[in-house]
């Protein structure tokens, strides 16, 4: 199952920053490695595993007006509609789960009054919540296109079904 491999990379992070805060006194390479696995896994996330998983992708650009545009791909309705529905299911709640998990290191860096550790945390956080941004948005886009989709086949029946009922007259 491909899925397992996509959480590795996240659960590679929490575990370097839980772990090596207990047994490694540099914050330095507690700070580049925990952000450094982190930003694999958004990267990972959201160019392989949103591909395989659940058949999405997004980024975002800015044009040349300096305005910041969302930018999706998703694959088409029949190919959505054989996609695993566990692997989708998990996707998903791996993708909340992981922003629960750096939201309660944050709090525990809070009440302990780190606040280098906090900024840490707050890396990590970010790139999580932009993957939940990201792929929400891309999964009301792709919703949308469907509606729009369907609606223009059933338009085009009916005004199909129109045109040849006259002609016939």
């Amino acid at each position: 199952m491909f899925y397992s491999s996509f959480c590795v990379w996240q659960a590679a992070a929490l575990a370097f920053y839980i772990l090596s805060a207990l047994f490694v006194d540099n914050f330095v390479i507690i700070f580049v490695m925990t952000v450094l696995l982190a930003a694999l896994d958004f990267w990972v996330v959201k160019n392989v595993s949103g591909r395989i998983l659940v058949g999405m992708r997004w980024w975002n650009e800015i044009n040349d007006l300096g305005e910041s545009v969302w930018k999706f791909e998703c694959l088409d309705q029949e190919s959505l509609a054989r996609m695993n529905k566990k692997d989708s299911w998990l996707f998903w709640w791996t993708l909340y789960l992981t922003a629960v998990a750096w939201t309660i290191l944050a709090i525990f860096s809070l009440i302990r009054l780190h606040a280098d550790y906090l900024l840490v945390v707050g890396v990590c956080l970010t790139l999580s919540i932009a993957n939940i941004v990201g792929f929400t948005k891309c999964q009301k886009d792709a919703k949308k296109r469907i509606q729009q989709f369907a609606s223009r086949t059933i338009a085009s029946r009916v005004s199909s079904t129109i045109q040849s009922a006259f002609s016939v007259v």
